[in-house]
């Protein structure tokens, strides 16, 4: 696979999942709370870490491997939770970039400093 794409990474997700007979546990209740505990493993690395060593995680091998590992893992039960409820997730999230467009409007600089 040179070039990935969503359709593509949720179908070989669901391949695995059916392959396994996991499909019957793939409910949108269990999914959105899966998706939670992945979150929450991937804030657990940074949990006891300053702004500035945050920013450094990728440098270490061993934190960049665990940052990536849980990334994946938040997005493919993402993906999954996406194709169970046939939400179109790069639509969804155009629109609320859309939406958060109108709803924090830019201001100028010198408009940011001042009260409002």
């Amino acid at each position: 696979m040179t070039e990935l794409d969503v359709a593509q990474l949720q179908r070989r997700l669901a391949e695995f999942a059916e392959a396994r007979e996991w499909r019957p546990y793939h409910t949108p209740k269990n999914l959105a709370a899966a998706l939670s505990v992945e979150a929450s493993e991937l804030v657990e690395i940074f949990q006891w870490l300053t702004p500035e060593e945050s920013a450094r995680v990728m440098e270490d091998p061993g934190s960049a491997h665990r940052v990536a590992d849980e990334t994946a893992d938040v997005l493919a039960y993402l993906l999954q939770f996406c194709e169970v409820l046939g939400i179109d997730v790069l639509a969804a999230l155009s629109d609320k970039i859309d939406r958060n467009e109108t709803r924090f409007p830019v201001k100028r600089t010198e408009d940011r400093h001042s009260p409002e």
